[in-house]
């Protein structure tokens, strides 16, 4: 049989077919706009990600058996407000992950309604990338829109909703909603009262390797399928990722370098650290995981390269760097402010430490080091939790650096298993649809036969010792600017 994992990212949507041995046979990516209306709002149309997932299904599909395609699942992009009208129409584009229009609401739950009472509620407190914060800016300035909603929905599960006609979500990304109580696996009605919504607006909720329906049948005419399709609930990113890098079960990690950055470390057991700098989510595998996360990692990279060097040589630029943890430059990865554990939306990325002698270089590894020393931060959150790690999975298009995965293996002195399969997300996807489907008796018994670690970079003891003088460095340069940054966003 085969399963079809959908990755529905930021910049694009990536589509994977696997088979029951979980053998990749195809990959499409589609891209679609990236809406910027005011400086720090991103909004996307989900009528783009759905028009390029049909395209994306027919051209994975154009060459293989169609009877033989039994389940659909999903890795989507978290947090992000998708609204329908009574007619399933889309009210306003999708405010997403990464908008930061929600100061003002972020700073209301943390501080009128309060951090011990959120994190009673959802285990977690208010980021500005969550939802339940959108929800109050829409109710606060587009009244005429949020009085107009039917559905609120996350964005991959539009997608569910358009194949199947199964308004759902799954536990792990709902976690990320603001709305769930996360250790109990409900909706929080105090959530619900605080945000001036009913359930009945909110979709039923699954575990991630569940079914919700089957394929509609003018959808799989449309896509010449059967209508047995399965359809999956699903996961957020990083939940499928996990999957996708076998990160299930009790005590495992993946380090995920993607457009964001996130340390994600998979537990058998509900747990919340007492200053909620780390995410308290479910986990697709049933149980839960904890889970650091930066808003710009790969994306560090990317801008530096892209914008300010003005090269697509990635690779070259990183042959000359060669005094690894003897780099006097330190870069703040923050592109867009910050949340684990900062939770800081004003903070901003700066160089600090250059003199004449600053190397291109030089600048290029402070970018790299930056955003593993921003992971290092969440990771000394876990370590105070009394969790102990020897090694770490690997994911995202910044684990396709040699380079990058070293300086990562020693700024947090831990093994780092590379895996067969970078697809992550929609990897993750594909193996929530076989089990969904049967195809495996549980989420870590599939991991655990279709993941497979094809190498591992160790932590040099003297290296791992240098980086970590530096690591001390670069934790005090933060709360040293974190007042100027507050000062230039109110000018």
């Amino acid at each position: 049989m085969l399963y079809i994992g959908i990755d529905l990212g930021t910049s694009a949507i990536k589509l994977l077919l696997m088979d029951q041995d979980g053998k990749i046979c195809n990959i499409v990516s589609k891209e679609y706009p990236l809406y910027f209306p005011h400086p720090g709002w991103s909004e996307q149309n989900p009528y783009d990600w759905y028009d390029q997932m049909i395209a994306g299904i027919r051209e994975l599909t154009a060459d293989c058996d169609k009877s033989s395609v039994a389940g659909i699942s999903f890795g989507g992009q978290m947090h992000g407000l998708v609204v329908l009208d009574q007619q399933d129409q889309v009210i306003r584009p999708a405010i997403l992950w990464n908008d930061g229009r929600t100061e003002k609401e972020t700073q209301y739950l943390n501080e009128v309604v309060g951090k011990k009472e959120l994190s009673r509620y959802t285990a977690n407190i208010a980021f500005a990338g969550f939802t339940a914060p959108k929800i109050l800016w829409l109710k606060t300035n587009e009244p005429e829109n949020f009085a107009r909603i039917s559905k609120i929905m996350l964005p991959k599960d539009y997608l569910a909703y358009r194949l199947s006609g199964a308004f759902c979500t799954d536990y792990s990304d709902a976690s990320g909603m603001l709305l769930l109580d996360v250790e109990h696996k409900c909706w929080s009605q105090e959530m619900l009262g605080i945000c001036g919504i009913r359930e009945a607006q909110l979709p039923k909720l699954y575990e991630s390797y569940e079914v919700v329906g089957t394929l509609k049948p003018d959808v799989a005419a449309q896509l010449g399928l059967p209508e047995t399709v399965r359809i999956i609930a699903g996961a957020g990113d990083n939940a499928a990722a996990a999957v996708g890098t076998g990160t299930v079960g009790d005590g495992r990690c993946n380090i995920s370098l993607g457009t964001s950055g996130t340390i994600f470390i998979s537990s058998r057991s509900f747990r919340v650290d007492d200053n909620n700098a780390l995410h308290s989510f479910a986990h697709a595998d049933g149980n839960y995981h904890l889970m650091g996360c930066m808003l710009s990692a790969a994306s560090c990279n990317k801008w530096w390269m892209d914008e300010i060097l003005r090269t697509t040589e990635y690779a070259k630029e990183q042959e000359g760097i060669r005094k690894l943890g003897e780099n006097p430059v330190f870069y703040l990865p923050y592109l867009m402010g910050e949340r684990s554990p900062h939770n800081d939306p004003r903070a901003r990325a700066t160089f600090t430490g250059m003199t004449m002698d600053t190397t291109r270089e030089d600048m290029t590894q402070a970018v790299l080091e930056g955003v593993a020393f921003g992971l290092r931060d969440s990771l000394e959150v876990a370590r105070s939790l009394g969790i102990r790690l020897e090694r770490t999975k690997i994911c995202g298009g910044g684990a396709k650096s040699p380079l990058w995965k070293t300086i990562i293996a020693n700024v947090m002195n831990l093994k780092v298993d590379v895996i067969e399969s970078e697809e992550g997300p929609g990897y993750g996807g594909a193996i929530l649809a076989a089990v969904g489907c049967g195809e495996y008796a549980s989420v870590e018994a599939a991991a655990e036969k279709l993941v497979k670690v094809t190498g591992t970079v160790e932590p040099d003891p003297e290296l791992a010792a240098k980086y970590e003088k530096q690591y001390q460095k670069f934790r005090k340069i933060y709360p040293a600017l974190k007042d100027v940054f507050g000062m230039l966003a109110e000018e």
